[in-house]
């Protein structure tokens, strides 16, 4: 059980993190983000990358973040925040690409990520 806690800890910060530079990133160049032109957003319901780079900063930044130090606190949550954030990511993932109409080796890593978050928030939920 320690394992799982500690890889589930590793995956909220690694996520968290990562999440809080791309939405930076995005509000800090809507137009431009790491070189992603407003132009992949043709079929999206946004003419820029703020929303999104909101959401990406606070939900699933912040969110995991905050979900790493909560489960420090509170292990018997462990399980939830982590099923709840990694479904979370996934559904972002999967609308992401809906959105761009594309899929990159980075949409594949972080969907992988997000199953794997979500199967082990489930696993520890049921030991628990």
């Amino acid at each position: 059980m320690k394992r799982t806690a500690a890889v589930l800890q590793g995956i909220h910060w690694f996520v968290g993190i990562g999440a809080i530079a791309g939405g930076i990133a995005a509000l800090v160049n809507p137009l431009n983000p790491m070189g992603v032109g407003a132009e992949a957003l043709e079929h999206a319901p946004f003419d820029t990358f703020l929303i999104p780079g909101l959401f990406l900063l606070i939900v699933l930044g912040a969110g995991n973040c905050l979900g790493a130090l909560t489960g420090i606190r509170y292990p018997q949550w462990r399980g939830y925040l982590a099923a709840a954030f990694g479904a979370v990511l996934v559904l972002w993932i999967v609308i992401q690409c809906i959105m761009l109409r594309s899929v990159v080796l980075l949409h594949v890593l972080y969907l992988l990520i997000g199953v794997f978050q979500s199967a082990m928030g489930l696993k520890l939920m049921r030991r628990n």
